[in-house]
């Protein structure tokens, strides 16, 4: 009995001693905890309360308006409209639900079109409004998914009956999508067509509630001239589509967003950091939770300078209605297009061009000017001259021994040659370079090509003797100097070089001399008659002139750029050798035995020089009946005044069923409205 009290006086007094433990220690936690926060609150205070309030500061660019162009005459040919806009600026770290809500207030602001809203945005405008309930959806797998599978698979939680919209949230849907589309610190437009007052003044009225919205200025391309050089002039990227995307890359790298608006073909194109401007600039502050709570312009920003074509659209106009008045004339049952390039010689400018076509399933004429630099065709002897100037340039002709034998020659493993004002057989016809140029001599031609392959005798049924390869990599060597068979070198990011065909058999290597073989452009065309009616220099061709910016009064400004005429090379003949060239062209259209007399001759006022050509071909248009029939294309190359040249044309009319050469009659209209029109 004495033990087990004694035991019970021990229990007893232990447990007193564990509780008072417990409570120093839960005493000394407080303690600890109560200077902690004191610590934090008197000491650190103000540093938090400046960690909670921080905002940040970045700088956002937003466009301004593109650049104008115009006509050499200041006739603006490309504009733009300014109109309201209603922005919206992203935030670095806005949720989407914030945005959601957003675009909930702006909905019942403004009216936006939603018909090209799909399932998919309507998904993602549901999802930013129900994350909670959304999430509740998932199993405890599917919640452990990576971000974009989670959230591949949260839209397929989304039920038809959730995203069943009223308008208004349709509304809002639509707004959401345009805000979503923003990248982080970029400015997009939720509306920039028909904004009305009311909205422009409700907006503003309410811009406080509306994170990241401001109301704005945008600009919209016009064109006050139509469809005139409209493909030319190439066009502008929406906003929606921002950046192409083969091209992306390289724009990021430039500063661009990715909703930018870019040139997005020719001269838009070509000219996109001319015509784009600078940036205006904006400081936007952010709150902890990425929302916008003030922005300020530190920038306005500079209006994109403005191009000057060489064109003047009153010569431009009239060209066209020459080009679609042949098409519509039915004079050729098969012929479906034209096209038309008028050069400076001196210079490159382009004076005009023109492409037209007739649409096969409506019958009207269309615009096809960009088939002047990436249509090719057989032009036929448009080219000899090229060719003469080859032999001299190869030293097979001199000036005092170019006389060669025109007649028909029959060559083995190949069908017979001869010119057409020579097609007897044993009939031999002495032809110098001017003579073969004015007859059009296909044989002068033929043999020039057979002695720069080191084949100097020609007998009946014989072999042509001649590396077919070598020969014709020689021949487009010299044809390259004048622009055939090459770039141009136009002022425009892309250009056919025309087509250049393999040679089976040697004697197509002939047919090459004489414009029978390898297809060139309507400008490469250009471009070579400019080069032989300057004496020599083949200039690249240029739309651009000059480069001007913009005065306060909104009008053009000072000049930024003259654009120079660019050599691309000097033709490696002597003068003299041009000058008998040139000679051969001027009797081509004066001789009182020239076919081309009848149109020219003592109907030329101006004085023109020039050639004719006639390919071979075979139909390769929009007629599907008519693939691949033999047919012919008419050209013409000519310039004037021919003592000091300022105007050089180049036609094609080709897939004639008729050889009625239209091309001739043509050039000599566009001549005579050049010089009307100046």
């Amino acid at each position: 009995m004495g033990m087990n009290k004694k035991n019970t006086r021990k229990k007893k007094s232990h447990i007193p001693f564990r509780l008072n433990l417990l409570f120093f220690i839960v005493f000394l936690l407080f303690s600890v905890i109560i200077v902690r926060l004191g610590y934090l609150q008197v000491i650190r205070g103000d540093e938090f309360e400046a960690i909670v309030k921080r905002t940040e500061t970045t700088s956002v660019a937003q466009t301004v308006p593109r650049g104008l162009i115009y006509d050499r005459n200041g006739n603006i040919l490309v504009g733009n409209q300014a109109q309201h806009s209603i922005t919206y600026t992203r935030g670095a770290n806005v949720s989407a639900n914030g945005m959601a809500a957003t675009a909930t207030s702006l909905s019942a602001m403004i009216e936006v079109d939603t018909k090209d809203l799909t399932e998919r945005d309507l998904k993602d405008f549901w999802a930013a409004n129900h994350l909670e309930a959304l999430r509740e959806r998932l199993d405890d797998e599917e919640k452990q998914l990576p971000g974009s599978e989670l959230y591949a698979v949260e839209l397929e939680k989304i039920t038809e009956e959730d995203i069943d919209f009223t308008d208004k949230e349709l509304q809002a849907a639509g707004i959401f999508k345009s805000m979503n589309s923003a990248t982080a610190l970029t400015t997009i437009n939720v509306k920039n067509i028909g904004v009305t007052e009311t909205e422009l003044a409700v907006v503003s009225e309410n811009l406080s509630i509306l994170n990241g919205v401001e109301v704005s200025k945008d600009w919209v391309r016009v064109y006050p001239q139509g469809d005139l050089l409209s493909t030319i002039l190439g066009g502008v990227t929406s906003e929606r589509s921002g950046l192409p995307s083969d091209q992306a890359a390289a724009y990021l790298a430039k500063g661009y967003a990715r909703n930018d608006r870019v040139g997005d073909a020719y001269l838009e194109q070509q000219y996109e950091t001319v015509l784009r401007g600078s940036k205006a600039k904006y400081e936007m502050t952010t709150d902890q939770d990425g929302e916008t709570v003030a922005t300020s312009q530190t920038y306005e920003g500079k209006k994109g300078d403005n191009l000057i074509l060489t064109m003047d659209i009153s010569f431009q106009e009239k060209i066209e209605k020459i080009s679609t008045d042949c098409l519509s004339s039915g004079e050729d049952e098969w012929n479906d297009r034209i096209y038309i390039v008028a050069l400076n010689p001196k210079n490159g400018d382009i004076l005009g061009m023109t492409g037209k076509k007739i649409d096969v399933n409506t019958g009207k004429v269309v615009d096809s000017v960009h088939g002047v630099l990436n249509e090719n065709f057989i032009m036929g002897s448009t080219i000899k001259g090229a060719t003469v100037l080859a032999g001299y340039m190869d030293d097979v002709i001199t000036l005092t021994d170019n006389t060669l034998i025109d007649e028909p020659m029959t060559f083995q493993g190949t069908s017979q040659k001869s010119s057409l004002f020579n097609p007897i057989a044993n009939n031999r016809v002495p032809v110098n370079d001017i003579t073969a140029l004015e007859k059009s001599s296909n044989i002068y031609m033929v043999k020039l090509a057979m002695m720069m392959g080191g084949q100097n005798t020609y007998e009946y049924n014989g072999p042509i003797n001649i590396d077919k390869d070598a020969t014709l990599a020689k021949l487009r060597s010299y044809y390259a100097q004048f622009g055939l068979g090459v770039k141009t070198g136009i002022d425009l990011p892309s250009e056919s070089q025309g087509y250049l065909g393999m040679p089976l058999n040697p004697g197509l290597v002939l047919d090459e001399a004489y414009g029978q073989f390898d297809n060139y452009t309507p400008m490469q065309l250009a471009q070579y008659i400019s080069t032989i009616a300057n004496g020599g220099t083949r200039f690249a061709p240029r739309l651009v002139k000059e480069v001007r910016g913009t005065d306060k009064d909104g009008d053009l400004g000072a000049l930024s750029l003259n654009v120079e005429p660019k050599v691309m090379n000097q033709l490696n003949v002597s003068p003299e050798a041009i000058k008998r060239v040139q000679q051969g062209m001027w009797q081509v259209t004066h001789s009182p035995t020239a076919v081309s007399t009848r149109v020219f001759g003592p109907n030329d006022n101006i004085g023109i020089a020039g050639k004719t050509g006639t390919g071979e071909s075979i139909y390769q248009g929009d007629v599907a009946s008519l693939l691949y029939k033999e047919t012919t294309n008419s050209a013409f190359v000519g310039y004037g005044p021919f003592d000091n040249p300022e105007i050089a044309v180049g036609v094609i009319i080709p897939y004639l069923k008729e050889n009625n050469a239209p091309a001739t009659r043509i050039t000599k209209e566009v001549m005579d409205t050049y010089f009307e029109n100046r």
